[in-house]
């Protein structure tokens, strides 16, 4: 009986000292205390974060952008202002007045050239920028971009900061970290953290009709005055800029324009200090078969769908390239040269990689019939 009582207490020792190692190395990992080699970006070094190391290579090519901008003062009858009001304010101003704003920028290379949002930087009269030690430049905006919402500012005077390192945002998955850098609401270089919640997110699913862009969803905090700054990964590597962040239902959702886009598109700012979009003229809706035959089971349905996926035809711009090549409204494009088209998004990114006045070839269908039309894109009118 003594033996084995003595057997079941050291056992029982045993199986104790196994919990506790077990503990303990458990609140290792939780604790985040783990070497180099456990995965990228997520040890600790010298003491630090991950979060640390990636900001300390990427902070000092983020700056702040101050605009002044000169707008008409509201007019009015000076003879509905009451006496005592005039008495006390003196006669009303009658020039113009000059509005304020304020968002983040980070330099991309040694000239000296910073990346920013086209709204930041829109029809502004002056623009100073000043850098993360505390020096200020005047700036002067090479060029913008209002259809991808980018724009280049050049810095004035030598000595410019270290640019930051560009990422490929070709290379995010759902998941990855992501780091806001930037001035939100006037502080200077606040960081948050969060991760990329989504990719290729349509802009025009948040109600911009007027721009073409597949965002990077994150949760890390942007807000007004991040506009503008870069979106950097656990690595230290630029792979967006912050553009907008969700109001109302579902606020706290940021978004930023990958850094692919942005690079190419601020190639052709440099060059030409404009971009110029290809365009084909039409207004478009998704076309499943499943809501196609919703759509045809209906017996008020004044047309027949395809029971096809596609881009659906809603209305084609008059003396657009589309009424030259012969679109018209209820036609459904179901695919460009070999390219399946599933929906509106996949079309749009073809004609953005067509050439101005090069043949685009459709595969459509009209009435329930295949056909074959060819379109010559012309440059997107009305950005002047």
């Amino acid at each position: 009986m003594i033996s084995v009582r003595l057997l079941f207490q050291q056992g029982s020792q045993v199986l104790r000292n196994l919990v506790s190692s077990l503990t303990t190395l458990l609140l290792f990992f939780a604790l985040g205390s783990l070497p180099a080699w456990a995965g990228d970006g997520l040890g600790q070094q010298g003491g630090h974060s991950f979060v640390a190391e990636a900001v300390r290579g990427v902070a000092p090519a983020v700056v702040r952008i101050d605009t002044e901008r000169t707008v008409p003062r509201q007019q009015f009858d000076p003879t509905l202002i009451d006496p005592l009001l005039r008495d006390l304010l003196g006669e009303p101003g009658l020039g113009p007045e000059h509005e304020r704003g304020q968002g983040s920028g980070v330099v991309i290379d040694d000239q000296g050239l910073v990346l920013t949002n086209a709204h930041v930087v829109e029809r502004v009269d002056a623009v100073s920028v000043t850098l993360a030690d505390g020096d200020q430049r005047d700036g002067v905006v090479v060029g913008s971009d209002p259809v991808t919402d980018l724009a280049l500012v050049r810095l004035d005077g030598a000595n410019r900061p270290k640019p930051a390192p560009l990422g490929d945002s070709e290379a995010l998955e759902v998941g990855d970290w992501a780091i806001a850098l930037g001035t939100p609401y006037g502080l200077e270089r606040t960081v948050t953290l969060g991760i990329v919640s989504s990719l290729h997110r349509n802009i025009s699913s948040l109600g911009f009709s007027d721009k073409r862009l597949d965002l990077i969803q994150t949760d890390a905090a942007i807000n007004p005055g991040n506009s503008g700054g870069p979106l950097v990964n656990g690595r230290g590597e630029v792979i967006g800029i912050n553009t907008l962040v969700r109001s109302g239902p579902g606020a706290g959702l940021g978004f930023a324009i990958p850094i692919n886009l942005a690079r190419h598109v601020s190639e052709q700012l440099l060059a030409s200090g404009e971009v110029v979009h290809p365009y084909l003229g039409v207004q478009l809706v998704p076309l499943t078969a499943r809501i196609a035959r919703e759509h045809n089971r209906d017996p008020n349905a004044l047309v027949e769908l395809p029971e096809l996926s596609g881009a659906l035809v809603q209305s084609v711009l008059p003396d657009s390239p589309a009424q030259e090549g012969g679109l018209r409204r209820g036609d459904l494009v179901v695919a460009v040269g070999e390219t399946p088209i599933p929906d509106p998004q996949a079309l749009l990114h073809q004609v953005d990689q067509a050439e101005i006045g090069a043949p685009l070839s459709l595969q459509i269908n009209r009435n329930g019939q295949a056909m074959h039309l060819t379109v010559k894109p012309s440059a997107l009118p009305g950005l002047g």
